[in-house]
């Protein structure tokens, strides 16, 4: 083993920003809960409440990414991660935390009296046709249900992933007891990735997000959305991936490594771009009224320039700054490039979610800002306290060797 830094010491700076960022954002909810979530204006607290609920989905889905990306992998028999495999593993750790926030919110809100989600209201339910149509589907218990389940195996599943990692940390593996480890894992990865793909596919989508306008659908929603916290989570691993190197950790991990994460952060970034126009055009193209109400007030309303920016933020400067081969191996440039699309994508889930919550009034402000300061809080910490449980490189991994001599 050739890293003389096994083990993950927090920083002292890391612990105390990570606890700037949770006060403030702690100070934040307090006054925004006393002004606002206990406003006698409904509109209000609708904009609270959905504040905190966007957030904490984007949250729980850029951490669960985390898990998906190393399953992935897995199933796909690659051994280059296997040197920064624990940085994803440590981020996946955060899902409990993010999940719980997130479903607790999100069935407080589905049993409450807001009607964040019209379809809760049984009055306009009986008064609307179809609403009363997809009332099968869109309804409280259903919804509780299926979010509870979501996230539950979400978590089962990304604890069984890092619990069979922790057995490339104890002995050197013969070849049968390395085959058995590679298929056992796979076995995981398969089961992670058929619920997430039937979750990531409808539950997050459809049930947390797109009924917000229930009367509106679009078929391309659900890979809109995979792709969003898809380079959001890229982005976070790219991050903590850069700091650990230089903190001078992951000695095994090489400028190659960089360059695969920049390639991803670049592929998908044009991914989710063309999920953006396909969705958009098609929309736009057939102008039939019921399907271009989700578009309205996002292209000629009140969030016109958070929707165009966030197309600016997500893919011209992808494309303008990370397709060439130098800039993708430049840690400077990714460093920004990661940042800035984890705040991009951000911004997206804003415009997603509270486009549809008030669609009347932009309602960015230091509400989201500071909420944004608690969930980055809780992500920092959360990732350095895991980082320091385990050996930074799964030492006896039976693919390492593969990792260690990567190259692009």
């Amino acid at each position: 083993m050739a890293s003389t830094k096994t083990y993950f010491e927090i920083p002292a700076k890391m612990k105390t920003w990570s606890y700037i960022l949770m006060a403030v954002g702690i100070l934040t909810f307090i006054i925004g809960f006393f002004t606002k979530g206990m406003s006698a204006d409904h509109e209000e607290q609708k904009v609270f409440w959905g504040t905190i609920m966007y957030n904490s989905i984007y949250f729980l889905l850029i951490t669960n990414i985390s898990m998906f990306w190393l399953c992935a992998l897995t199933l796909g028999m690659a051994g280059w991660h296997i040197a920064l495999r624990r940085i994803p593993e440590a981020i996946s750790a955060a899902v409990p935390v993010f999940g719980t926030i997130a479903g607790i919110l999100l069935i407080a809100i589905v049993f409450s009296n807001l009607h964040i989600y019209e379809w809760t209201n049984m009055e306009e339910v009986h008064a609307n046709a179809a609403l009363a149509h997809k009332h099968g589907f869109l309804n409280v218990p259903f919804f509780t249900l299926w979010t509870v389940a979501t996230i539950g195996l979400w978590i089962l599943l990304g604890k069984r992933m890092r619990k069979l990692s922790e057995e490339a940390d104890n002995e050197k593996m013969p070849l049968n007891d390395g085959q058995s480890f590679i298929w056992r894992n796979t076995v995981s990865a398969a089961m992670f990735v058929a619920w997430f793909a039937l979750t990531a596919g409808c539950v997050t989508p459809w049930f947390w997000q797109m009924s917000l306008n229930a009367h509106w659908y679009s078929t391309m929603y659900s890979w809109y959305t995979f792709a969003s916290s898809f380079v959001g989570g890229l982005g976070i691993i790219t991050l903590f991936f850069i700091f650990l190197k230089n903190k001078g950790y992951l000695e095994l991990a090489t400028q190659e490594h960089l360059h695969d994460l920049g390639k991803f952060l670049f592929a998908f970034s044009i991914f989710w771009t063309y999920i953006w126009f396909a969705q958009y055009m098609l929309i736009w193209y057939a102008n039939i009224p019921e399907e271009t109400l989700y578009f309205k007030h996002r292209v000629q309303g009140e969030y016109k320039g958070v929707f165009f920016l966030n197309l600016v933020i997500n893919f011209v400067c992808p494309i303008l700054i990370l397709m060439s081969r130098p800039a993708k191996r430049n840690y400077t440039l990714v460093t920004f490039m990661a940042m800035l699309l984890v705040f991009g994508h951000w911004l997206d889930f804003y415009q997603m979610i509270m486009g549809s919550i008030s669609p009347e009034k932009i309602t960015l402000s230091w509400l989201d800002f500071g909420i944004l300061s608690l969930f980055a809080g809780i992500l920092i910490f959360t990732v350095g306290k895991t980082l320091t449980k385990r050996q930074l490189t799964p030492k006896y991994h039976p693919f390492l060797k593969e990792s260690i001599v990567h190259h692009t």
